[in-house]
């Protein structure tokens, strides 16, 4: 009988031992699940990666600018333009390119029949186009030599070159960074700005 209440006992020890254990363990489970639940899933590494921006590269634009040489034509003297192509990235390159053959005059492969009285000498300052507005800054040279025909011949050829992209446009023109208003030894007087009308206007050829 005293070993059917140790058995019993020993039993029940066994059973209260096990139910513990299995608290125990269901108790951890539970905790790991909460607090496993509650751990930061890590982002994707690969979405803070910033790619390095592509660096830009313009394409040149081929803009026609005209150079206007001089000619004859029914006694009297006609500006007749020459086309130059230019493969432009900078606002001003076309203009530029166009004054630079311009000062150089008549080349070879150019109409035997033009003519240039810009005086040879004569260099481009400055150049800057912007708000139909054209500000040429010429050499001491420009205004050397000639006599009226020949300052207006002159005249006309810078105009008509400086709005060859923009017929509309006033031209403003500068020597050794002076406004030009008085061109020549004859005195023959420029008011600026200068447009294609008012040239043909008040200074024709």
């Amino acid at each position: 009988m005293k070993d059917q209440q140790g058995s019993n006992r020993i039993s029940s020890g066994v059973i209260a031992a096990v139910s513990a254990a299995v608290v125990a363990v269901g108790g951890g489970v539970a905790w790991f699940t909460s607090h496993s639940s509650n751990t930061p899933t890590p982002s994707n590494p690969s979405a803070r990666i910033v790619q390095p921006a592509q660096p830009s590269t313009k394409q040149p634009n081929e803009q026609t600018a005209n150079v206007y040489w001089l000619t004859s034509k029914d006694k009297n003297i006609a500006l007749v333009p020459q086309p130059v192509k230019v493969a432009s990235v900078q606002p001003n390159q076309a203009l530029e390119a166009a004054f630079q053959s311009l000062l150089a005059g008549p080349t070879a492969g150019t109409d035997s029949t033009t003519t240039t009285t810009i005086p040879k000498a004569t260099k481009l300052l400055g150049l800057k186009a912007e708000n139909d507005e054209v500000h040429v800054n010429l050499s001491e040279d420009f205004t050397s030599g000639g006599g009226s025909t020949s300052m207006m011949g002159r005249v006309g050829q810078v105009v008509y070159t400086a709005t060859s992209l923009n017929p509309k446009a006033k031209v403003y023109i500068d020597v050794n960074g002076k406004p030009l208003e008085v061109l020549g030894g004859e005195g023959v007087e420029l008011q600026q700005p200068l447009t294609r009308e008012q040239f043909q206007k008040d200074y024709p050829l």
